[in-house]
């Protein structure tokens, strides 16, 4: 083992230690957590499609704690500005000049809750700063934190009042997931020693930020892609733009992040390389909602027919 493997080996130590610690206050969520932090150490955003009250507050709070990173929340309703996002000038009389105040965007980790109540315009704002890391304001332009990551959520079941995202903003999110309800077991313990979430804020950092940005480095030039694999991305991709499912297959950037997520997933399994699993393990995760579906197949369940194409490309050996 060469010193580049023994310190992703060492750093792969740490990604474990994040999910034990977080595990504590996430009971039930570890595949949610795993994937978020996938979607993280991707230099992703992550979108969350779920129901109120299973945790995706906390879970985003948690992350950002264990990775010593600043947390900001923006609560999408349909009177946010742009400028409640991004920040504003203020006259300050004494000074007699305007003063930049910075918006919520400028924090490492931004919860947007309830993204869809957002109107179009204040969700474009939202989405260029997601997708340039910079906002400008009154002709100046303020460069966001290096480490910076959007985890958007939204409700399914609310249609009333909501603007949903389309599919070209749909794109700029890496991973797009669900937490799911906490098995049996995990819920009766959820109820013996009652929430977690105060506890949250105070736990300790896991990592330094110079340990994250190093991590994420390592994941994007150290683990290796053969060309084999990258022929299968390919064929992947090529199959959702020929499905009889399908109107429309994935785009180069959705190509991209196929790749950069299996890095990482291959990096959080202690291996320098990635294998064709990396990217089967995330399909169901990375693919849906950059596609899009014929009518006739939008009410069944989009994850398996990704899998069902995913499934017809031959696997490589």
């Amino acid at each position: 083992m060469d010193g580049k493997d023994l310190a992703i080996g060492l750093d792969a130590n740490k990604i474990r230690h994040i999910t034990d610690s977080l595990s504590t206050y996430l009971q039930g969520k570890e595949k949610p957590l795993a994937l978020s932090l996938v979607s993280f150490f991707s230099r992703g955003h992550l979108l969350i499609e779920d129901l109120p009250g299973l945790g995706k507050t906390t879970l985003a709070i948690g992350i950002a704690k264990s990775l010593g990173l600043s947390f900001g929340r923006i609560q999408c309703t349909s009177d946010l500005l742009p400028t409640d996002i991004t920040g504003l000038s203020i006259y300050n009389k004494t000074s007699g000049e305007f003063e930049f105040h910075p918006g919520p965007i400028f924090n490492n980790i931004v919860l947007c809750d309830e993204i869809n109540r957002a109107t179009p315009k204040t969700q474009s704002a939202l989405l260029e700063a997601m997708e340039e890391k910079q906002v400008t304001i009154e002709g100046k332009t303020y460069k966001l934190p290096r480490l910076f990551c959007v985890i958007a959520t939204q409700n399914p079941t609310e249609q009333f009042g909501t603007f949903p995202l389309p599919e070209s903003q749909l794109d700029r999110f890496m991973m797009k997931i669900s937490i799911g309800y906490p098995s049996r077991q995990a819920e009766k313990e959820i109820l013996k020693i009652g929430s977690k979430r105060e506890d949250i804020y105070d736990i300790d950092p896991v990592v330094t930020q110079d340990e994250v940005s190093r991590i994420q480095d390592e994941i994007s030039h150290d683990i290796h892609v053969s060309d084999k694999i990258l022929e299968y991305t390919l064929s992947i991709i090529q199959e959702t733009r020929t499905s009889e499912y399908l109107t429309a297959g994935l785009s180069t950037r959705g190509a991209l992040t196929i790749v950069n997520t299996a890095r990482a997933h291959a990096f959080f399994h202690d291996r320098n390389y990635v294998i064709p699993e990396d990217i089967r393990d995330l399909v169901e995760y990375t693919i849906p909602h950059r596609v899009i579906f014929k009518e006739e197949y939008e009410n069944l369940n989009k994850r398996e027919i990704v899998r069902s194409i995913v499934d017809t490309v031959p696997t490589p050996l």
